[in-house]
């Protein structure tokens, strides 16, 4: 007969083996849908490019200026091509501007932060209407040809698009590198950073929601439809499951299975999703591919991950 130490000491190993068959058949997501490796600091860098974007389009769109006209010295680099005034209704406008400005403080308080010196060198950012409807003639045929045209500047229906377009970026990141971020005081900057982008992406998809059933001039789709069309190429460019929704879902997508809204995105249980840098490249360049360059950031990115990315060939 057995002793009993032996007999726990069986039961344990019982345990354990069943611990690491669980472990062993947890399924991982392929190679191309999996986070980069890369050190704090290169996550902060890669991170910038995205917070520039966003703090360049809502200034200029919503007063016509850009970082360093509030900020000198934080940045350095080119102008943005093809960036306007849009055509917003006040409270809109004082919104988007809140948040642009909110944003720069965000730019600050990481180059202050981290090992990051400024001025940060910024990326060539093109954000004329010309380069956003390549995003709608994409989703409406496939094509780099359409009639109408879609201008973000036009109306502030168009506008909140590329709002939550940009905004997305940075809130989907954010999720992304989050877990593996190294340092008290960097842990703690972003989890700050993070939570009020969050408020941002909630309020800006809200803005959506109120004019769900109007129409996106110059189209005959209504927003609600827009922005199931626009998630669908999202998900297409990155290439890895679904990660973008529109505002008006299926009930068997939303809440609990119990609602077609989906003000805030989320997945099964209503967790945010995160995208890492090369999904993200995907959809900004419009190209699916990491590595090859255009949409948005005609040059690519600024930072060491993002020449690694292109030096492995990491699409």
């Amino acid at each position: 007969m057995a002793s009993r130490p032996s007999l726990y000491a069986f039961l344990l190993l019982l345990a354990f083996q069943s611990t690491m068959i669980k472990v062993n058949t947890v399924s991982l997501p392929p190679p191309e849908c999996r986070p980069e490796v890369a050190s704090t600091k290169e996550k902060f860098e890669f991170l910038l490019n995205l917070l520039i974007y966003k703090i360049e389009l809502f200034l200029r769109s919503s007063i016509g200026r850009g970082i360093n006209d509030i900020s000198p010295g934080l940045v350095q680099g080119p102008v943005p091509i093809g960036a306007a005034v849009a055509n917003l209704d006040n409270t809109t406008r004082k919104i988007i501007e809140e948040f642009g400005l909110a944003s720069i403080g965000h730019l600050r308080v990481i180059i202050n932060t981290t090992l990051l010196k400024a001025p940060i060198p910024m990326p060539l950012l093109d954000i004329s209407a010309q380069t956003y409807n390549i995003f709608i003639t994409i989703i409406l045929n496939g094509t780099k040809k359409s009639t109408p045209s879609y201008n973000p500047y036009a109306n502030t229906n168009s506008f909140l698009f590329a709002a939550v377009f940009a905004s997305s970026f940075l809130n989907q990141y954010y999720a992304g590198i989050m877990p593996s971020i190294v340092g008290n005081d960097e842990r703690q900057l972003l989890s700050g950073i993070a939570l009020y982008e969050a408020g941002v992406f909630g309020a800006l998809r809200a803005e959506l929601n109120a004019r769900v059933n109007l129409t996106v001039p110059p189209f005959n789709f209504t927003v609600g439809n827009l922005t199931n069309l626009s998630s669908q190429l999202a998900n297409q460019l990155a290439g890895c499951v679904v990660k973008d929704e529109g505002v008006i879902v299926p009930l068997q997508l939303g809440a609990e299975n119990r609602t077609s809204s989906n003000i805030v995105s989320g997945d099964v249980n209503s967790l945010a999703y995160a995208r890492s840098a090369r999904e993200i490249l995907r959809i900004a360049f419009a190209t699916g591919n990491a590595t090859r360059p255009g949409g948005i950031f005609p040059r690519g990115l600024t930072g060491t991950l993002y020449r690694r990315i292109l030096a492995l060939k990491l699409s």
